[in-house]
């Protein structure tokens, strides 16, 4: 048993990607809490796919990927919540044209600018063995910077993500803490991309938080929950890949649905098998 947790830890890719999947399974969970909880967890799906275009112009322009991705990412998130504000659009409707508009421009650049040299498949599907240590450092970073505004601007957040309304009227700068919101879910993406890829990382962001939902009821119960839930996930995940020939990133998403279904089924009060009254339900249905 020992040998089989420490063998895969004797190579530095795997006690890099580990690093780096504990890092973005706890930051997933915090900001996928408040995703969940503002019923905006599509919000993620619209921003892991508008980075392309950022990534495009960040490969033409010859300047850090990860500035043109983040850009691009809080740029879509705006278009979102500007077409809703502005119009009689529907959020999701919004979401649907964002998504679909700024994929198509990115591949459209990328024919355009001549950026063919840029690896779509590690974009789209991630490669979490491939990172380097400037890779975990940054990521690291990134998730304590989060936490820790996280943690001086708790009960605004928290406040906000209950009751928007209520927020404004107390004088809360409720656009400045939406802002700020979809800084940290761009940033979660963009730390994200090279490990499970921009088309899974909506279930790093949704998952473990969606799962710990199904478990308790208060917001930081959630975040703590949630947290253990990715990292595990992460770090299973790794292990599976490692000796059972996986893709690293699918098998981090599949590991993180185990845990989901697990709850979906057993949650002691919202689980399918063991909901309150279950068995006086399945008896009337009998009689």
């Amino acid at each position: 048993m020992v040998t089989w947790f420490s063998e895969p830890l004797e190579f530095e890719f795997m006690r890099q990607a580990i690093a780096i999947g504990l890092s973005l399974g706890i930051l997933g969970a915090v900001v996928g809490s408040y995703l969940i909880l503002q019923q905006m967890g599509m919000m993620s799906g619209v921003i892991s796919h508008a980075v392309l275009p950022g990534i495009s112009l960040a490969f033409f322009l010859e300047i850090n990927l990860a500035i043109g991705a983040f850009v691009a990412g809080v740029l879509s998130a705006l278009v979102v919540i500007g077409i809703q504000k502005r119009s009689r659009i529907k959020v999701d409707a919004a979401m649907a044209l964002t998504l679909t508009s700024f994929l198509a421009l990115g591949v459209i650049l990328i024919s355009s600018l001549k950026t063919n040299q840029i690896n779509l498949d590690e974009i789209l599907f991630g490669d979490i063995l491939g990172v380097t240590s400037g890779d975990v450092g940054r990521t690291i970073i990134i998730t304590l910077v989060i936490l820790l505004l996280t943690k001086l601007f708790y009960k605004e957040l928290e406040f906000y993500t209950f009751d928007p309304l209520g927020a404004k009227a107390c004088g809360l700068p409720v656009n400045l803490l939406y802002f700020g919101l979809i800084c940290a879910i761009t940033l979660t993406i963009v730390a994200s991309m090279q490990t499970v890829g921009v088309l899974l990382v909506m279930s790093l962001l949704v998952g473990p938080a969606i799962t710990a939902y199904l478990l308790v009821k208060e917001l930081y119960q959630m975040m703590y929950l949630g947290s253990i839930i990715g990292a595990v996930s992460s770090v299973t995940g790794m292990y599976l890949s490692y000796y059972f020939d996986l893709p690293s990133g699918a098998a981090i998403v599949m590991v993180i649905f185990a845990f989901f279904l697990l709850a979906f089924l057993f949650s002691p009060s919202q689980g399918i098998l063991t909901e309150p009254g279950l068995g006086n339900k399945i008896i009337n249905r009998f009689k």
